[in-house]
């Protein structure tokens, strides 16, 4: 295989499903050591199992990303299990998009925790081992809603051009051997379509996601920032469907 993703050790928060569990099971079959990280076993357990079955390697932790002690039991657990960390992806996420009038202040919290925060401890749980190996790679997923807003995603974009202003400070802050990649995708095919509760903005949502790719679009975009020479660093990636005009 001899690709810079064979026996990579990356961890992935957010993996039991859509960009996650798509960027896991293709960075599994280049040769990379995946341990995956989210809220249900059952599918984490399914997916490691399946990537195993195929020669894979891979371990999972259950855990939540508004938890900082548990984001960093999913590093130590890929330390303990592989002895290094080569890529954190910062991939949890929700969308709850709704017009600021309905007040849905649970659901900006909710956001803000998952968004931001869990962002902020993946790199908090990463960075002092990034330093010690003196090697390796964030990327963290934004969203097109960080380089535009539109009406009812106010709060969305807010967190996203968070994690944008995050990871363009925390690359011109370590510099050197250490990596950073805001990946923006726009419709791609995921659970993040239903994370609305308000009905017409939902019925919106889903209407317009009927454009979506495929989430291994994702996958293969997290691959092409990885496999790049040592000293090539892809800052920037915003991937969508070719018909999408916003």
């Amino acid at each position: 295989m001899n690709t810079n993703i064979e026996n990579k050790v990356i961890v992935i928060t957010g993996a039991s499903s859509g960009l996650g569990e798509a960027t896991a099971r293709f960075l599994a079959q280049k040769g990379a050591k995946v341990v995956l990280g989210a809220r249900r076993s059952e599918k984490l357990a399914a997916i490691v199992n399946d990537i195993r079955a195929q020669g894979g390697e891979a371990e999972y932790v259950t855990m939540d990303v508004t938890k900082s002690d548990q984001v960093k039991m999913l590093v130590d657990k890929a330390i303990e299990t592989f002895g290094r960390l080569d890529v954190m992806v910062n991939n949890a996420g929700l969308m709850s998009i709704a017009p600021m009038a309905e007040v849905k202040v649970d659901e900006w919290d909710r956001m803000v925790d998952i968004n931001i925060k869990g962002v902020l401890y993946g790199i908090a749980a990463a960075l002092p081992v990034f330093t010690k190996q003196n090697s390796g790679h964030f990327i963290n997923l934004a969203s097109v809603a960080a380089h535009k807003v539109s009406p009812g995603s106010a709060v969305y974009s807010g967190t996203k051009f968070a994690v944008k202003a995050i990871t363009e400070g925390l690359r011109a802050e370590v510099g050197g051997n250490i990596r950073t990649t805001l990946l923006s995708p726009g419709l791609i095919d995921s659970e993040l379509k239903f994370g609305s509760s308000d009905e017409a903005t939902s019925q919106f949502v889903q209407d317009i996601y009927k454009v979506a790719i495929p989430a291994l679009s994702i996958a293969k975009a997290v691959a092409y920032a990885i496999e790049q020479p040592d000293d090539v660093d892809i800052n920037e990636i915003i991937i969508r469907p070719t018909i999408q005009d916003f």
